[in-house]
């Protein structure tokens, strides 16, 4: 073993491998990608099998079907892929494991690369599951090994709650020694326990409810990953639980040394919670005992808060708690150390006062709005629709990935997204309640077999009137550039056959498919044009690749066009029009008094798609 700086996803994976887990499943998604990409590092060394599937329900069933058979599995998603994942999760935590089986559901404070700031630890009391809610990435690779024995103890799926600052930080930990697993596992055929009956159910749910009211409860309230820390003789207690509990004890540290001789700070006490479900309740009461009033920091939703404010309802204590409900605490988006020290300064000392820390003032970062890559395929594709389609009556409906920045000015060619898949079963919806607006789909080809396929069939059966447009850009690409069914790899590293988009949308009765190359502009206007005009759902496949993949797959960059000074006549229509990064105004103004575009050479693909643009050919 050696120490290393670890990354908490990586912890994870360690974690879950010396937990001798022997298959892992799941769909990428920040903040939870690097996961399954590390543990497939390590599978030839342990002989994990891994796979990212289609989606996070096939993901937690293939899981599941190794699990009955007494294997330990691993489920990674982010926590709007629980959504997904839900109908299979919901049934298992009635019907329950053999092996044991762990769900990592990757929580987004913020959010910073998700549609929603949903709090998992709500869905483990919605679906009856019991919940980890590690601090650190140490925590979170001896939280998963507890995990798995609890799973196998119970007989329950168990979830896993890293959040993004937990998933990305890197700590100083041994990297565990790890071996080939070694043990084999069977199914063995038993109706009663593993087909899921009506009957079964109720007497699942009551047996459910006795572990999750009174056996869990009062075994977490020993458990090591919750304790009462501190004398309890503050005015004010402190609970907290995930990345917010390193905040606090952060936090308090910078008060000490702003408020040296305040006794207040010196006799705090803390309450850390880790299994935030079943509620550690025996512990809670005793800490409530001890402090009348507590200020509770968690991320999300008040959780712990309402677990305490719960408490002192069924037992009549009169604690006074203090989060997100009354105020105190911001009620969404990320806590920080700073938000933390400004909460508990107002709190002990009734004060908002900022004091000097030392360190020189950082100015604020320049806002930075995201927009598709320079040589972005996806920026070919939404101009040739918008050229075919200019002065109709339109609607463009996005999904869930890079093109959803197809909503940025200028392209401007995103109404609607919703979640995955939702771009082809909405546009149904616009076509359905206005049958004169030709509405357009908008998917990626990962997204297209997560949650696409469904409503293509959706759209033909129920005789819809839509385009769907493919941006296949050969890879999943927004979460680091995955293998899907279509990229002809899998996580075992093989070498398979791609399953043909075109082929499926043919055979769910799609008519016409045309594919196009979005940086033949001609060509790929035409063939929204022929698309167009069809009476029921047509699809035109955009097929060029991921500029960071390219050249992995054996393309050639052209190298950077540049613009001719003497030609350009400073109309910026290139820049008004595309929005590319390396398109730019230049200082120098031309004998008309405009300024003519520039092209910065380092970030330049030589895509040509401005040059296609320039109505004086002044790019070459």
């Amino acid at each position: 073993m050696s120490r290393q700086m670890i990354m908490g996803n990586q912890a994870i994976a360690l974690g879950a491998l010396k937990a001798g887990v022997k298959l892992a499943a799941g769909y990428p998604g920040t903040p939870s990608s690097e996961i399954i990409e590390f543990i497939a590092k390590y599978k030839d060394r342990t002989g994990t099998y891994v796979e990212w599937s289609v989606n996070e329900k096939a993901a937690a069933e293939v899981a599941a079907g190794a699990s009955y058979a007494g294997s330990r599995t691993l489920v990674t998603m982010k926590q709007v892929g629980l959504n997904v994942a839900s109908d299979p999760v919901m049934c298992l935590s009635y019907v329950g494991v053999k092996g044991g089986m762990v769900i990592v559901s990757a929580d987004d404070p913020g959010p910073i690369s998700s549609q929603t700031e949903q709090d998992t630890r709500v869905f483990a009391s919605y679906s009856k599951l019991p919940c980890f809610d590690p601090s650190t990435p140490l925590e979170a690779f001896e939280m998963i090994q507890e995990a798995f024995e609890l799973s196998e103890k119970y007989h329950t799926p168990v979830l896993l709650r890293p959040t993004t600052r937990v998933d990305h930080a890197y700590e100083s930990m041994e990297f565990p020694s790890l071996e080939k697993n070694s043990l084999t596992s069977e199914f063995e055929k038993d109706t009663n326990r593993w087909v899921i009956f009506p009957r079964s159910s109720y007497l699942n749910h009551k047996r459910i409810f006795d572990r999750n009211e009174h056996i869990l409860p009062a075994e977490f309230s020993d458990s090591k990953w919750n304790f009462i820390e501190g004398n309890g003789k503050a005015s004010t207690g402190v609970a907290a639980g995930g990345i917010s509990w390193c905040y606090v004890k952060e936090a308090v540290s910078i008060l000490k040394a702003r408020y040296p001789e305040s006794e207040e700070l010196k006799n705090i006490s803390f309450l850390k919670i880790g299994t935030p479900y079943p509620f550690p309740e025996k512990l809670a009461e005793k800490y409530l005992t001890e402090n009348k009033r507590i200020v509770v920091f968690e991320e999300l939703d008040p959780v712990i808060e309402n677990a305490l404010i719960h408490i002192c309802g069924k037992t009549g204590m009169k604690a006074e708690v203090c989060g997100k409900a009354d105020g105190t605490v911001p009620e969404a988006g990320e806590l920080s150390v700073e938000t933390v020290v400004s909460v508990l300064e107002k709190v002990f000392f009734n004060s908002e006062k900022k004091e000097e820390s030392g360190a020189e003032s950082v100015p604020e970062l320049p806002v930075r709005p995201p927009v598709l890559c320079a040589g972005c395929p996806h920026r070919g594709s939404f101009y040739a629709v918008k050229q075919a389609m200019k002065g109709k009556k339109t609607a463009y409906c996005g999904d869930i990935g890079c093109y959803t920045l197809g909503n940025a000015k200028p392209l401007d060619m995103t109404d609607t997204c919703l979640c995955m898949g939702a771009d082809i079963t909405m546009a149904q919806g616009f076509y359905h309640n206005e049958n004169d607006r030709h509405c357009f789909s908008f998917i990626g080809d990962s997204t297209f077999f997560a949650s696409g396929i469904t409503g293509v069939i959706n759209g033909v059966y129920n005789q819809a009137r839509q385009t769907v447009c493919v941006l296949d850009n050969s890879t999943t690409a927004m979460t680091g550039h995955q293998p899907h069914p279509g990229t002809g790899m899998t996580m075992m590293g093989k070498t398979v056959e791609k399953l043909s988009i075109k082929k499926i949308l043919e055979a769910a009765g799609v008519n016409p498919v045309l594919e196009a190359d979005p940086f033949n502009q001609e060509q790929a206007v035409a063939a929204v044009k022929q698309a167009s005009e069809a009476e029921g759902v047509s699809a035109v496949i955009f097929k060029a690749p991921c500029i960071a993949v390219a050249s992995k797959l054996g393309y050639k960059f052209n190298g950077p066009v540049k613009v001719q000074a003497e030609k350009c006549i400073g109309c910026q229509k290139c820049i008004r029009e595309l929005g590319c990064p390396a398109l730019s105004v230049s200082s120098s103004v031309l004998k008309n008094g405009k300024h003519r575009a520039e092209i910065d050479a380092s970030l330049c693909t030589g895509c040509g798609l401005c040059r296609d643009v320039c109505p004086v050919k002044a790019i070459c």
